[in-house]
């Protein structure tokens, strides 16, 4: 089975911040594969645009090494990678002053009548600036759309400002705040799982479900953007947006259909009816030198340069939402850097059958999980008992049913980016934050961010290459669970 492709439009796609790593590492390699499998129409322009005083050829030789950096070879032939350099502009302009900007105007002048996307992939201080003079350039006439990177603002208040500013300029069904992670194929089959099984929906309650564990955890540490992350930390990093986002998923009643507004309503509900967390309910942690796969690895003050610090590159927390579906199962989030390996996933655990016939012969009966990854490996995996085969009696065992997509599709799993800037195109905001969403979140996170800067406590150590702090462990055990971290 393969992927269908769905053509788009002929489009216009403006990337302020073009030399940057989001368009390094993502934007350009997610273009340059859409365009190899031919979704890109004849027509379809990129324009990068920076500070940096480049001109057209050295910025085409840039996007040329980013996609020979992450493509790999056999998808990216010599022909294809030379008709997608042919839809590469450049024009060089200062987010913040006014230079730059009557050039680019001009140069998009012949493309009026095209969906044109301009995608900020700069610090959100620069996306009131940018969306102002889009306005008083003429820019965001049209059908222009804007794209805006996590996070929005650093707390509930500057996110408020950061929405206003953006808000003066475009209309919300213009605005697009990405999340990659509501972009992953698994992501999107949870909705499926749910809404298209009549095995699951049915299930999916206090009464059947006993808690659930949403991980998203790094084994890499902040490498180069330590400037950035000591002002942010996990929980505006990671809490905040994506694992809040999947929590929605989770715990969302069914919308009526899947059009934008009528998904997007049902994630606010469930953000709204987050009870507010309390001082016993989270850990917070910071890891200290120790080894990795490849050998020993700093700590994070190694890596900032300072000698302290109180942010976090380790956040545990508690969340219950106060509502029938949900009442009494807790939601265990737990994200981090230099845990013990890459893996993000949700591990739904159902409530144990109240009473074995089996005996104590059979073995101990664990309750059925199910397992949606989302890194690496995506997949689903359903953890069932079965007896262990052969003669002797009766023994029980856990066993998966496993849908690897590798392995039940035969296509390439296309990156996030590839779908979402895409869907920016068609109009399509599902997999899109509302202001609504992104500010409820914050109203969640805000009184934790103040507990954390009343408390003297710094955070707690862990080593390199584990599950975080000891705490963590605590956190879940005391209430007479553990962290699935892989098991069955």
């Amino acid at each position: 089975m393969t992927s269908r492709v769905i053509p788009v439009e002929p489009f216009v796609l403006v990337v302020f911040g073009a030399t940057g790593d989001l368009s390094r590492r993502k934007l350009i390699p997610a273009m340059f594969q859409r365009d190899a499998a031919g979704q890109l129409p004849e027509g379809a322009e990129i324009f990068g645009v920076s500070r940096s005083k480049l001109d057209h050829a050295e910025f085409v030789a840039q996007a040329k090494a980013a996609v020979e950096e992450h493509v790999p070879q056999a998808e990216r032939p010599a022909l294809l990678v030379e008709r997608f350099l042919k839809r590469l502009h450049y024009v060089a302009a200062d987010a913040t002053g006014d230079g730059g900007w009557a050039e680019l105007a001009e140069q998009l002048k012949p493309f009026k009548d095209r969906v044109v996307v301009f995608y900020l992939a700069t610090g959100p201080a620069l996306f009131g600036p940018i969306c102002e003079r889009l306005g008083r350039f003429g820019l965001a006439d049209g059908d222009a759309r804007v794209v805006v990177e996590k996070p929005v603002g650093k707390d509930g208040e500057s996110a408020h400002a950061v929405n206003e500013a953006i808000s003066r300029v475009f209309p919300e069904d213009r605005v697009y705040r990405i999340d990659h992670y509501l972009g992953k194929e698994t992501v999107q089959n949870l909705m499926a799982l749910r809404f298209a099984n009549g095995l699951f929906e049915p299930l999916w309650n206090a009464a059947h479900i006993d808690h659930v564990q949403i991980t998203v955890a790094e084994s890499l540490g902040v490498e180069g953007r330590a400037g950035y992350y000591d002002t942010a930390g996990a929980l505006r990093d990671m809490v905040q947006n994506h694992i809040l986002q999947l929590l929605c998923l989770v715990a969302m009643e069914p919308p009526a259909h899947l059009a934008a507004d009528a998904v997007r309503d049902e994630k606010l509900k469930v953000l709204r009816a987050l009870q507010p967390a309390q001082e016993h309910s989270w850990v917070r942690g910071q890891y200290r030198a120790g080894a990795s796969a490849g050998g020993p690895v700093p700590g994070y003050l190694d890596e900032l340069g300072a000698p302290e610090s109180q942010t976090e590159t380790f956040v545990a927390l508690k969340a219950e939402i106060g509502n029938w579906r949900w009442a009494g199962v807790p939601f265990y989030l737990r994200t981090g850097k230099r845990l013990a390996e890459r893996v993000s996933e949700i591990v739904i655990t159902f409530r144990p059958v109240p009473h074995s016939v089996f005996g104590e012969g059979a073995g101990p009966i664990q309750p059925n999980r199910l397992v949606i990854r989302l890194q690496p490996d995506e997949g689903v995996k359903l953890w069932l008992m079965i007896k262990d085969p052969g003669p002797g009696g009766m023994r029980l065992r856990p066993v998966p049913l496993d849908m690897s997509f590798a392995a039940a599709f035969n296509a390439r799993n296309p990156d996030a980016y590839e779908r979402l800037v895409l869907d920016v195109v068609r109009g399509n905001q599902t997999l899109f934050m509302r202001r609504d969403e992104v500010e409820a979140a914050w109203a969640w996170i805000d009184p934790i961010l103040e507990a954390w800067s009343q408390a003297p406590e710094p955070p707690k150590p862990y080593t390199a290459g584990t599950w975080g702090p000891s705490a963590a462990i605590a956190l879940i055990e005391r209430d007479g669970r553990t962290w699935a971290d892989g098991a069955p």
